[in-house]
């Protein structure tokens, strides 16, 4: 019985795999933003006090006084991270990376749980166009 649903849950991702679309692109992020420079590769853990998700592809990170945002377009898709509209991450540095892993956290009865891995990607300076 385990096995049969097993192979059920995996029939969907091998009819994916088997697609010869391409992915579709993200979604233009809302509120739009405006670059202030070149992108970094890593962002001091200090630098930012919260985090907006604006969608499934956009994290804001938000700079102490708000004053300062930076934008992570995530490479791919990041099922279920705006539903859950909360994150773990796991670093030994004291900042954030391209590189590194986020896990969206979906709540699940009094607790949490933590979804599938998604790769970070540059943290590119904006300001928000409101």
């Amino acid at each position: 019985m385990a096995l049969h649903r097993f192979v059920l849950m995996l029939s969907p991702l091998a009819l994916a795999a088997c697609s010869d679309r391409e992915p579709s692109p993200p979604p233009p992020p809302s509120p739009a933003a405006e670059a202030l420079g070149s992108a970094q590769d890593c962002l001091p853990l200090t630098q930012f006090s919260s985090t907006r998700i604006r969608d499934d592809w956009t994290i804001d990170f938000i700079g102490g006084a708000g004053n300062r945002v930076w934008r992570v377009t995530l490479p791919n898709r990041c099922p279920g991270l705006k539903s859950a509209d909360s994150f773990t991450y796991a670093t030994s540095l004291s900042q954030l990376c391209r590189q590194d892993i986020i896990y969206p956290l979906n709540r699940v009865g009094s607790g949490f749980q933590r979804g599938a891995g998604c790769g970070l990607a540059p943290f590119m300076p904006v300001k928000l166009k409101q």
